[in-house]
Order: C-alpha cells, then structure tokens, then sequence
C-alpha cells in the first residue's frame, strides 16, 4: 500500500482496560494485540504491580513492575510481597492525590501511567517498536471524582505520553472516537448518540453524519457525561452485600459507650487500588484495635483478612462475576471466596437495579443534558451506538430503548471501538474540529 496519509496511533486508556489502534496510509484501524498465556488480547488491563524480588547478587530487594494480565499474575503469585494498583485513571483529574509511596519511592500519577505505558509497549511484541510521533488519547467528557481537575489529568497525561517519545499528543472525547468507528456502518446521513460506558465515567457524544462527493463529513452537536460508571455500580454492590459482613454497620465498645464502627474503613472499597491504600495507612492499625472491642468480632477479623491477604482482586472478580450473570439472568448468586472469607448470597436483578438507582439517574441526566445541546427532539436521533462493558447492563439499555426505541440501538465492538476511532481521527485533515492539545 502506498499512501501519504502518516501512520497514527489510538489509545484508549480506560479505568478497566486499555486499547491501542494503529493506522497505516489509508487501510483501517488495526488493534495491537497482547499474547498472555496463549491467549490473544487486545484489552489490556489498566493494572500494575510492584513484585519483591531478591537481587541475584546478593545485595537489597528490589520491585521488579509489570502491568496487564502479567500485574495481575504476580499479584496472585504472591499477594502477600505485591503492591497491586488498578482503576488508578480515576486518580487523573484528583488535586488530592499527588503521590504514593512504594518501598520509599514516591510515585505520581504520571509516574505511575508512564511505567504502565512503557510495560505495554514492551508486551506488545515489537508492534509498538516504530511509533509514529502524532499519537490521540481518548478522554473523558468528565472525569471522574468529585471536583475533577481537567488541566491536571491532561498536564498528567501529557508528561506520561511524553516519556514515551511522541511529539504530537492530542486529545479526543472517547464518545467521539467511538462515533468515528461507528459510522464506517453507516449507510447515509444520520444523527447519531453514542454512549460510552467506562469503569469511571458515562460519556455521551452527538455527531451528525453525511456523504459528499463519496467522502465522510462529521459535525458535532452535542457532548455531556457524568463522573461515574461501571465502578460505582461495584461499589453498590460490594456496599449492599459485602461491607456488612465486614463489620460496616455493626458496634465496638469504648468505656461504657457502644458506638458505631467508623465508616470510612469501607468507603476504600469504592476504588479498587484504596485498599491497598488502607492497608498501608494509620487506620489499619486502629481497625486491628477494633477486633479485641466489636460486638461481632468475627466480622472485622473477616476485613483484616480482605486487607492482610490482598483479596481485593478476588472481590473484583466476584462483583464482576455476578453483574455478568444478571446481566443474562434476572437472578444470580454472588459468591466470594477467599482464603477463610466466604461470602455467599442470592441476588435478583430488582435489587441490584434498586442499588444502582442514583447512577442510572445521572447517567439519563447526562442524556437530557447532550439532546439539550444538539437541538433536536428524539425522534431526530437516527442511530444511538451503545459502547463500553456496563452497556450490558439491561437498566443501562433501558434508559436507550425507552427513549429512542429500540429498532435504532446498535452495539458491536464494546471494547475496541474508542481507539479504533481515535486512530482514525488521527489522520483527519481538520484535526482541530475532533481533538485538543493540552493547554
């Protein structure tokens, strides 16, 4: 293939997992693909570790990082001796998070993404070897937290991406990525929504589409989103079924006194990497203290364990496990199981819908707030594309298909479409109408 076009690079870095696309001359977005225990991957898991290995020669220990399915496998190697840091995309945009501290090392958010850049790059097998210098990143129309910082998650990002050797770093709202993989679909002129359903964020984009002379012309309308997503839902679930049986909600003795346990030993449960955080921290020791004083002491040695043993990941996988399953089914049983910790319980989809209530408000809020922007009434809306994991949530489609019906939802490529997409705005010829440079 001979073409001027210049390669491009996509990447989608997600709370959950991360995507990268490239583009060669004129031909379509390609995935890079990750070989990990015979398995062929494109989604990368937005996770890192920091393993304790002794040194051959005799001399300190050192922390040997990894990332990907490799974090997670020494993590489960050797939880006890691994520092295992995932969903850290939500730190981003947090004035209040400026670093952590790992074997007396302090590491900051760029410091973190950039290590986690550099083990993807080496993982993928030399099809990251020649990078072209223009590379577009997906964000957020809002990133997550509760007073997000837009200029420091991009100057955060902009020092990451810089250590690996691009030039040209743009940004693109994610949502519109996933639009530009969507409308190779498309047929004829349309509006489309798209909804792009994160393990942080809901973003929500309206482009509209038309064909001139054979050729693609996209104009935005509208962009909205919200700063919460797959995570809050794991946290409302893990809140409902599993912090109970932690001691959330239970009492301690102090004197004569029976007061509550405090509850911000559970609010760490709403971001996967502050446990790890927690159990580092002052508060760990005052929750030991609580195991000699509670009423129900078998409750807070069950949180110890969860902290002390690193079961984090394996509370992960179950809240994972049991949104897939009533995602299928309209009932399901959550079941956690690790080490002495057995958490077993039976759970229909009303409830959990129940739970998720206030996330799905601000997520239809969102909605109404990008149809304001556009000008158009629903009925105007020709295509609504449905991207990301928590897209196969039933209440999720639902608040589409009452709205819009559901003859125009469309779905296809959860997981690839925003870097796909990325890639493809990046040989755009107007670069500035789709993505922005950091201020």
């Amino acid at each position: 293939m001979t073409s001027a076009t210049p390669a491009t690079i996509g990447i989608d870095f997600g709370t959950t997992n991360t995507v990268v696309s490239l583009t060669h001359g004129d031909g379509p977005a390609t995935l890079v693909r990750f070989q990990a225990e015979e398995k062929d991957l494109f989604a990368f898991r937005s996770a890192l570790s920091f393993q304790l290995h002794e040194a051959r020669d005799g001399g300190s220990p050192e922390r040997v990082i990894e990332a990907g399915p490799w974090a997670i496998d020494a993590y489960v190697e050797d939880p006890l001796d691994t520092r295992f840091i995932q969903s850290f995309k939500t730190f981003a945009a947090s004035a209040a998070f400026t670093e952590t501290r790992i074997d007396n090392r302090r590491y900051r958010f760029e410091d973190l993404l950039s290590a986690f850049l550099l083990r993807l790059k080496h993982h993928a097998d030399g099809a990251m070897n020649d990078l072209p210098p223009r590379i577009i990143v997906g964000r957020p129309v809002t990133f997550a937290g509760g007073n997000p910082n837009e200029a420091l998650a991009l100057e955060r990002y902009e020092a990451a991406f810089a250590r690996l050797g691009f030039t040209d770093i743009r940004y693109a709202y994610e949502p519109v990525g996933a639009a530009f993989f969507f409308a190779r679909e498309l047929k004829q002129d349309a509006n489309v929504l798209v909804a792009d359903f994160g393990g942080g964020t809901s973003d929500f984009s309206i482009v509209r589409f038309e064909r001139a002379d054979g050729a693609l012309k996209s104009t935005p309308l509208a962009r909205s989103g919200v700063g919460v997503a797959g995570d809050a839902f794991d946290y409302r679930i893990i809140d409902q079924l599993v912090s109970p049986e932690l001691g959330k909600g239970s009492l301690y003795r102090a004197f004569d006194n029976r007061l509550p346990i405090p509850q911000r030993y559970y609010s760490a449960f709403a971001r996967w990497d502050q446990l790890a955080l927690l159990r580092a921290s002052k508060d760990m020791r005052d929750i030991r203290g609580l195991a000699s004083t509670a009423l129900e002491p078998e409750k807070i040695e069950r949180l110890i364990e969860v902290l002390d043993d690193n079961h984090g990941y394996a509370l992960y996988r179950a809240v994972s496990g049991l949104k897939e399953a009533l995602s299928r089914d309209e009932e399901a049983v959550f079941s956690f199981v690790a080490g002495s910790v057995r958490i077993e319980k039976p759970v229909k989809r009303t409830d959990f819908e129940g739970w998720i209530a206030p996330e799905l408000q601000a997520m239809e809020a969102a909605v109404d707030e990008a149809m304001a922007q556009s000008g158009l009434e629903g009925t105007q809306i020709d295509r609504v594309f449905l991207t990301g994991g928590t897209s196969f949530v039933p209440a999720v489609r639902d608040i589409f298909i009452r709205r819009f019906g559901a003859d125009r939802i469309e779905t296809g490529g959860e997981f690839e479409s925003i870097a796909s997409g990325l890639a493809l705005i990046g040989r755009e010829a107007d670069l500035d109408l789709w993505s922005q440079k950091a201020a």
